[in-house]
């Protein structure tokens, strides 16, 4: 691939809107990775981990807040709506922005159409006499509204869609500590006997831990779109640097803080797979009506996912646009600087998710499920890269916008790529990861591909360009 191109500006004006205030990118940091994968999807980490699960979210929490840190250093001394694909350009080259944002679109769409349809398998629950693509059919539409007004709409929709989630998060810790100290009605204090008893707090080695990493560590995606989301505030810079620097630090306290109560409460031989962990501790604690509570909490999360990444999905190709790496005519702004195209070419592609996912959830849907389940850590991979080289530079030509810094610059900006590499590794060995690594691979490779025939292609126009200026 061809070096870096040369040096530009590090901060350019932004022409969308801003409309974010801090405490919309502070909840939007808070909400956009509490979702469906934490409230039910943990129930397989603990299966795998038990107790041990706590330290399964410690490492893959660790590894989610140094990639956070470095994003939020290059993000605040350059606040762009393509946030990492803008850095990734301007640390490797043209193919490593237009490979990353092209992955990370696809991502974010992919992964609407799973937000969507579990949403509309609840509603449906609720409500029978609609059908389940009637309800997808009404949150894409909504939503779609909600993208093409004024941003600042997003900005309160995520705002109370992730103090709602927030809110369920703390409760529950609250009576969780409550009722492992023995200060619920008709409860007694319950001790270690969970943590210690069953096979013990690692019953099934550190090999349990290595896979409950595997089982959690996407979780944490979706931290990402703040820095997205920062060129449209008042002020990028200072805002992006407050909400990651407030986001890693209580994502992480909510997601290990609420295993730990888990895991303390029930013995973990009781989880399975599929079955929210939190449901059976709120009903272990007598909360009336559990299992509806928590539907109603996971519906929520899954429509702020939805937003949050519908969002995501039309700032990205956007930005791809303004860098000739996407049609020109997703461009178009609105007069509120809305970019309705780039967010009607989004929804489009999702709601074509979303139909292959009610009608072929196990065959087409699942390759294209497939193709981006490892995706988040080639993009993950490229911000460690681009922050290990835009550092230098930063600091040569403007370091007085290094407000937010890695922390231990160099060093563990190496270790997070190591350990990236040791969780796809990992994976390889997983026969249930084996073809997500598989697919992903291929996806990746397809879209490098892409980029380096558009690098060959556009490197032969220099060459017959500077032959006719010098003929």
């Amino acid at each position: 691939m061809p070096d870096a191109p040369p040096p530009s500006p590090l901060t350019e004006p932004e022409p969308l809107s801003h409309g974010l205030k801090q405490r919309h990118l502070t909840m939007l940091g808070l909400g956009g990775v509490i979702g469906a994968g934490l409230f039910v999807g943990s129930g397989a980490g603990i299966a795998v981990a038990g107790p041990a699960i706590v330290l399964s979210y410690l490492i893959a929490g660790a590894l989610a807040m140094l990639v956070m840190r470095m994003l939020g250093e290059m993000s605040a001394a350059m606040p762009a709506s393509g946030a990492f694909s803008v850095h990734a350009e301007r640390a490797l080259g043209r193919w490593a922005g237009f490979s990353v944002g092209w992955l990370y679109w696809f991502l974010l769409v992919v992964v609407l159409a799973v937000e969507a349809t579990g949403a509309a398998r609840i509603a449906h629950g609720w409500v029978p006499g609609v059908p389940q693509w009637g309800w997808v059919l009404v949150f894409m539409v909504v939503f779609t509204l909600a993208n093409l007004a004024a941003v600042k709409n997003f900005g309160e929709f995520e705002f109370w869609f992730a103090a709602l989630k927030v809110g369920a998060i703390v409760l529950f810790l609250v009576l969780g500590v409550l009722a492992i100290a023995g200060w619920l009605p008709d409860t007694d204090p319950v001790g270690l006997a969970n943590l210690t008893g069953q096979g013990g707090f690692l019953p099934n080695g550190w090999s349990g831990v290595v896979s409950g990493v595997l089982a959690v560590v996407f979780a944490f995606g979706g931290l990402e779109v703040v820095t997205i989301a920062a060129a449209e505030s008042d002020d990028p810079a200072r805002n992006v640097a407050r909400a990651v620097r407030s986001a890693v630090w209580r994502i992480l306290l909510f997601y290990v803080g609420s295993m730990l109560v888990i895991v303390t409460l029930l013995p973990w031989t009781s989880m399975k797979p599929g079955e929210s962990p939190y449901v059976a501790v709120l009903d272990a604690i007598g909360v009336p009506a559990a299992g509806q509570i928590m539907n109603v909490v996971v519906f929520v999360a899954l429509l702020s996912a939805l937003n949050a990444n519908l969002y995501g999905s039309s700032r990205m190709v956007f930005s791809l646009a303004e860098r000739g790496e996407a049609p020109q005519g997703l461009l178009k702004i609105s007069g509120g600087g809305v970019p309705r195209r780039a967010v009607l070419a989004s929804v489009a592609f999702g709601f074509v998710s979303v139909l292959l996912n009610l009608k072929w959830p196990d065959s087409v849907f699942l390759y294209m499920l497939n193709a981006v389940g490892a995706v988040l850590l080639f993009v993950w991979g490229l911000i460690a890269v681009s922050e290990l080289r835009l550092r230098r530079r930063i600091e040569r030509e403007a370091p007085e916008t290094l407000t937010l810094r890695m922390w231990g610059f160099p060093w563990l900006t190496w270790v997070a790529l190591a350990a990236m590499g040791a969780v796809l590794v990992l994976m390889l060995y997983d026969d249930g990861a084996r073809p997500q690594v598989l697919w992903s691979a291929a996806a990746t490779g397809a879209v490098l591909l892409v980029a380096w025939v558009r690098e060959l292609r556009a490197g032969r126009g220099r060459g017959e360009r500077g032959r006719g200026e010098r003929g």
